[in-house]
């Protein structure tokens, strides 16, 4: 059989596309974010909590139109098949291209770079060192990928597990530790909502949104989903509900074992918290957390990414090779190496942050074009399977408000935290 003429074999199971939309969001946002979340929220807890309640809301809105989506047309590519579908070939080319050089790669060479910073709070590394550790996690990631996508979502599977006990453990510690004073509703809930206390939480949430971004990169893997139009909606749904429940944990054990001017006062609120309980062992032990969330992240792009390229390749948009199933492995591993070669290259030189800063903006576009596509599928294929019937229309409605509004600017802060997380190895 011709390489061009091998499919990618569909092995995915539920419990692994859900492990996906979890292990890719979580990276660093929770250790990151929750301090400006208060501090943007009057000091006060009630408010930062529903901030982070209404952005992971907004986002399931978000996950329903792509769960529409995906159940709809399962194929490999997600986000660049339905805007293809939707809108042509030149928008979907151009989507192609901006995911390749910067969105996917870009994100990448962020996290990797992170990890080597990290990676210093147990072993002391030069500037030639720090590159070679980026560079090395890449290659690991790619390797396993390239071998078996099931065996790398077995990975995925263990690297999330850990990584979600590890947040639950840390939360529940925190929690039953209390250290600091309850207040009770007074300190919980300001005496009046005022206007800049809506302004300030509509602030926060930028950060909010920041944090719960990635779920949507699970679509690119639909084409290996088992039963699709039954798992998929469901899957990326589960994904995004549970990331609700993790992240406002998070934060009630932040707050308990630092009150919420101790949140609001840190800008390494996991690391200050866990101080706070366990002493000076805090710092590692974060870090290492940190490191499991930063390669789960990684390896969750790795498995999705490349099926946008895989996916343009067959359509005649992209380099014909990149299309090849490998014989053996049964991976679109040209296009894994691929993009894991760019990606290293960008964490090598540093470039990657101008060009984050400057052009991810570009991909919101897409992403709300993508939700429109619900819209426009809607009406030209009429007859398509679709979940949720009867909340369809408030899930994609909802899904292109999200997508088109606070989301774009949350982008702009993405590309800023990325390089705050880089520069400061001591933590975010």
């Amino acid at each position: 059989m011709d390489v061009t003429d091998r499919v990618l074999n569909r092995v995915l199971g539920f419990r692994d596309l859900v492990l996906i939309v979890i292990g890719t969001v979580i990276g660093s946002g929770i250790f990151l974010v929750p301090g400006g979340v208060v501090r943007q929220a009057g000091g006060r807890a009630g408010p930062a909590l529903v901030v982070w309640i209404v952005g992971g809301v907004l986002s399931l809105l978000g996950a329903l139109a792509y769960g529409e989506l995906g159940a709809m047309n399962p194929a490999a590519g997600g986000l660049y098949v339905y805007l293809r579908d939707a809108f042509g070939p030149l928008t979907a080319f151009l989507y192609g291209w901006t995911f390749f050089l910067v969105i996917a790669a870009g994100s990448a060479a962020t996290l990797a770079v992170a990890a080597a910073a990290y990676l210093q709070e147990f072993v002391a590394l030069g500037p030639l060192a720090r590159k070679a550790a980026s560079v090395a996690l890449l290659a690991i990631v790619a390797a396993i990928n390239v071998r078996s996508t099931r065996r790398s979502a077995d990975v995925q599977n263990w690297s999330t597990a850990i990584k979600v006990g590890a947040l639950l453990a840390m939360s529940v510690v925190l929690i039953a530790a209390r250290r600091a004073p309850s207040g009770g509703a007074a300190a919980m809930w300001p005496e009046s909502i005022t206007p800049a206390l809506l302004s300030g939480m509509g602030l926060g949430m930028i950060g909010v949104l920041w944090a719960y971004e990635g779920w949507q990169y699970v679509t690119f893997s639909a084409g290996e989903a088992i039963d699709p139009q039954r798992i998929f909606a469901r899957a990326i749904v589960l994904g995004t509900s549970s990331l609700i429940f993790i992240y406002v944990l998070a934060n009630v054990g932040y707050m308990a074992a630092l009150g919420t001017d101790g949140v609001a006062a840190s800008d390494r609120v996991a690391a200050d918290a866990v101080s706070a309980i366990v002493g000076a062992r805090a710092a590692k032990l974060i870090a290492a957390a940190i490191l499991v969330s930063i390669f789960s992240a990684t390896n969750g792009m790795t498995i999705t990414a490349p099926r946008v390229y895989y996916a343009m390749a067959r359509d005649g948009l992209f380099f014909r090779v990149l299309g090849d199933v490998h014989p053996r492995y049964g991976t679109p591993a040209v296009s894994i190496v691929a993009g894991t070669v760019w990606s290293m290259v960008l964490a090598a030189s540093g470039t990657f942050e101008q060009l984050l800063t400057y052009v991810v903006f570009v991909g919101w576009i897409f992403y709300a074009l993508g939700a429109a596509c619900v819209f426009i599928l809607r009406r030209t294929r009429p007859e398509a399977v679709r979940p949720f019937a009867g909340v369809r229309r408030v899930a994609a409605d909802g899904g292109l408000a999200i997508v088109i509004g606070p989301r774009a600017v949350s982008s702009l802060r993405a590309s800023k935290n990325a390089r705050i997380g880089v520069s400061d190895p001591s933590g975010p």
